[in-house]
């Protein structure tokens, strides 16, 4: 085959090729939030109380023990489901009991979910249960905020900052 044939070739498959990326990069359009709605994102990853509370050892327990392995505790690693509940202007739209992750279930549970809402002022109520109680929450926040359309707000929570954020 002629070296200019199989050089406009190359060229026709190429420009094709570059068209149909072009067009992909900008088709179908994707639209991050619906312009008439405020979009709420509630987002966070916890690890819970653990299912068994640790134990205080002995001197004489920890004696026994491997040196690499001599800590004044002995703690179970499975943990506590993590339940979480997202309540505006007094309606419940979100419970989630999010399980621990890792193959012992030790790790954080983690939890996202996204909930597009009318904007406005709008009364928002966070709440998370990380113990083995059956009634009330470990941590709870409330707060009036007023919501943008096509804004995101988002809802995160961290123990060590205090708990709930909203921002």
């Amino acid at each position: 085959m002629n070296s200019w044939v199989r050089i406009a070739l190359q060229a026709v498959t190429y420009s094709g090729f570059a068209a149909v990326v072009g067009y992909l990069s900008a088709s179908p359009a994707y639209d991050y939030a619906a312009e008439e709605k405020a979009t709420i994102k509630l987002s966070l990853s916890h690890a819970a109380k653990r299912v068994e509370p640790c134990v205080r050892l002995t001197p004489e327990e920890i004696a026994k023990l491997a040196p690499n392995m001599r800590r004044p505790e002995k703690c179970e690693r499975e943990r506590l489901p993590l339940t979480v509940e997202l309540e505006i202007d007094g309606e419940i739209v979100k419970r989630i009991e999010a399980p621990p992750s890792g193959l012992w279930n030790d790790g954080p549970a983690s939890v996202y979910q996204r909930f597009e809402i009318a904007p406005g002022t709008h009364t928002i109520i966070a709440r998370l249960r990380e113990s083995d109680r059956r009634d009330g929450w470990d941590y709870t926040h409330t707060e009036s905020v007023t919501l943008i359309a096509g804004r995101y707000f988002t809802v995160t929570f961290r123990a060590e900052a205090g708990g709930f954020s909203f921002r």
